[in-house]
Parts: structure tokens; sequence; C-alpha cells
């Protein structure tokens, strides 16, 4: 391959986004893919940041959503309460996408970002939520990035911090919470999907090299690889783009 996995993780999460998604964007490669996207596919998308700033010029990649960077040449530079009033407001709510990571996912996109193992005596505990479990209650969709390994895609996760669509079709009407939920889960191996009637996770697209069977092995359940593809792999005005112009230091990729 003339690319790595992390640079297909960023591509393919790109081109789910589209012109007039208002992008929800966090640290990290979803900050590569918000920028990629505007500049490959979605040039109308706006990307607005947990700390207040919506719509910022971004000529470097920032370091974090708090580096000075996402506020150069914003369209407005306010403070959390804006950029969750943007979120939810019933208006511009419709058009955000966001884009999570977590440490554990199960079949029907529900996220664990707190602990591992007991809540009170955790083997290991995490930073939790943040804005996360807004987005996921909240927002109509939103994109997850996992690296794809059994231990994170469980039977059940080990503590509930974002919601997905709980136990599977109504379960998140039933909860009170909006319609909507995860649209796509991006993996170093692949990208799924969730089934329109079962809400359920399947298998969309492998990565070229890897095998739906490598797939299925790296989780404790099983999905449905029966309507699988291979990916399209990066362009060379994909990657041109994203090494020469979102991320060149190579400091996120």
């Amino acid at each position: 391959m003339d690319y790595t996995l992390r640079e297909l993780m960023a591509i393919i999460a790109a081109r789910e986004i589209k012109n007039g998604d208002i992008v929800f964007c966090g640290t990290g490669i979803s900050m590569v893919a918000a920028m990629a996207a505007k500049h490959m596919n979605a040039p109308e998308s706006i990307i607005f940041f947990e700390t207040g700033a919506i719509d910022s010029a971004l000529e470097e990649i920032p370091m974090a959503v708090a580096d000075p960077r996402v506020m150069y040449c914003a369209a407005s530079n306010g403070g959390l309460l804006d950029a969750f009033a943007t979120m939810q407001n019933p208006i511009t709510g419709e058009r955000v996408i966001g884009i999570l990571g977590a440490a554990q996912i199960d079949k029907f996109g529900n996220m664990n970002s707190t602990s591992i193992g007991d809540y009170y005596r955790p083997k290991t505990r995490f930073s939790g939520s943040g804005g996360a479990c807004d987005v996921a209650s909240f927002v109509p969709r939103y994109i997850i990035f996992m690296q794809h390994e059994k231990r994170k895609f469980p039977k059940k996760v080990d503590y509930l911090t974002s919601p997905g669509y709980l136990d599977g079709n109504g379960g998140r009407e039933r909860a009170g919470l909006m319609s909507g939920g995860p649209s796509a889960v991006v993996t170093n191996l692949a990208m799924m999907r969730f089934d329109e009637k079962t809400k359920e996770m399947y298998l969309a697209h492998y990565y070229p090299g890897i095998s739906p069977q490598k797939i299925l092995d790296n989780m404790e359940f099983s999905v449905d690889i029966s309507k699988a593809t291979e990916a399209a792999p990066p362009t060379a005005s994909e990657l041109k783009i994203l090494r020469e112009v979102v991320d060149p230091q190579r400091i996120i990729l």
C-alpha cells in the first residue's frame, strides 16, 4: 500500500461528510477527517468545536480543541454554552454530524469511555464523557472512530457512557432521547454501519488486503458480513490533500 491505515480511516470518515453538514469536531484523527472533507468533498461544510469556535479558517491543524488556531478567522468565537446550543438548536441541530471515539462499543453502537471492569474497582479509568454523551444524545448522526480489537468490541460494554441505539430498534425513543444515532464505525480494518430495522451493527466495507474473517476474529460478537464490499482505496488527490494541506507536518497522521 502507498498509504497508511490511519490515512485510510481519515479519508473513509471524510467521505461521510456532505456539503451543508455542521461538523462537531474533537481532537486527533476526527479533526483530520473534518478538515479533509472541507478540502475534498464538502467545501460548504462547517466545522465547530466544543470550545466555541465556529467555522474557523484552520490554516494549520490544531493540536487540540483549545488550541488558539481553532479561533483564527472564525465566524464566531463563543464558549462551551454556544457550542452545545448550536448542537441542540432545532434549526441547526438537524444538520449536525458528530465525530466520536471510545474505548468500547457494542453491537448497537453504545459506547464506553469511562472505565474497564467494575466501575468502583476498575482495571482502567478513562477521562469519561466530555461532550460525547451530549453529542450521542442530541445530534441526528455521528461517526465513531475505533481501533479494531476484540477487547474493544465486547458483547456488552462495561459502562454505558454514550448511547447508541441502546437495546435496538426504538431503544432511543423509549429512553426519551432524540432520534438518530451512530451512522458509521470507522476502524483500522473496516467500516461498519447499522441495520435500519434491527439497529445492529453490520460490516459495510472491509479495507483492501483485509478479509471479513479477520474483522470477525477481532470482535466478541458476530456481525452480518453478507452485504460487505471492499472499500475504495484513497485516490492520489485525496492523499495529496491529506498530506500536503491538512497535516503536512504529520502531527496527527
